[in-house]
């Protein structure tokens, strides 16, 4: 898939490191994202620390409306998580928007695979050429919890 959704007029996407409002993404997603409610920010701050981010902004504000961050060798492998767009901007394709910025930042790299875990958001993916796995049954997860 080459098509790369518009990003909505007013926004920009950045992985500029300098640019992460850590403060908000940890209130974003330990009180509003249901896969990291209660995470503690020193644990959030070292993920973001350990992984490529990616911001959403608002071009006027410069204010943070979103974020993503992935995990990645930038080689084989990669594993997009904790994708949250602001309440308040939601139904205008950032989330997609953002989500083909992830995809296209890595496909220089030639990563084989990018994966993501989902409980509501699939269409938002699928708009981008994620899919279900083809053969789960080969797949296995090890969880501390």
């Amino acid at each position: 898939m080459t098509d790369v959704p518009r990003l909505a007029e007013g926004y920009e996407i950045s992985t500029d490191p300098d640019r992460i409002d850590a403060g908000r993404v940890h209130r974003w997603l330990s009180t509003d994202a249901y896969w990291a409610l209660g995470r503690a920010r020193e644990k959030q701050d070292r993920a973001i620390a350990g992984s490529l981010n990616f911001g959403v902004y608002d071009t006027a504000s410069g204010e943070q409306v979103g974020y993503a961050r992935v995990v990645t060798d930038r080689a084989t492998f990669a594993w997009l998580c904790d994708v949250y767009v602001d309440p308040a901007v939601r139904g205008k394709g950032l989330g997609t928007a953002l989500a083909a910025a992830v995809r296209e930042e890595l496909r220089p790299y030639g990563v084989r695979r990018i994966m993501l875990a989902t409980h509501d958001a699939h269409e938002v993916y699928a708009k981008v050429g994620f899919a279900a796995l083809e053969r789960p049954d080969q797949w296995m997860a090890l969880s501390f919890e």
